[in-house]
């Protein structure tokens, strides 16, 4: 499974959905991250939430700890409109994630890439509820 990274930090600076998620990934699925997704979770936890830094330090090491972290190559296009959004593809094609999670309307919007299911929180959410991992 791969969280983009506002699912990331919706998980580790509030106590709602994505926090569940987080919670219910770590113990049933992997988790696929990488380099760009935890620097965009650093850059976000730092900079819009003023988290402190020993803090962004233990989430990101957390965050490296427990999932699969990979490398990819760039896609040879750009797909989304915001070329960000097109490591997190990138990463799924490299990987062959099952799922794509994010709350992300430009990767949403595309419903699926290369047959992997885009799709939100509360969605996966559902479907991970209901299947054994």
């Amino acid at each position: 499974i791969i969280l983009d990274s506002n699912v990331i930090v919706a998980a580790f600076s509030a106590r709602g959905i994505c926090h569940s998620l987080f919670e219910l990934c770590v113990s049933k699925y992997t988790i696929i991250l990488s380099r760009h997704i935890i620097d965009e979770v650093h850059r976000v936890l730092t900079e819009k939430f003023k988290m402190p830094g020993e803090k962004v330090e233990a989430v990101t090491g957390y965050l490296t700890q427990y999932a699969e972290m990979k490398d990819h190559m760039s896609l040879d296009t750009q797909v989304c409109r915001d070329k960000d959004d097109d490591e997190i593809l990138a990463l799924a094609r490299g990987s062959s994630a099952d799922y794509i999670v994010t709350g992300d309307k430009d990767l949403l919007v595309l419903n699926e890439f290369e047959s992997i299911p885009i799709i939100t929180p509360r969605d996966f959410w559902g479907i991970a509820k209901n299947h054994p991992g």
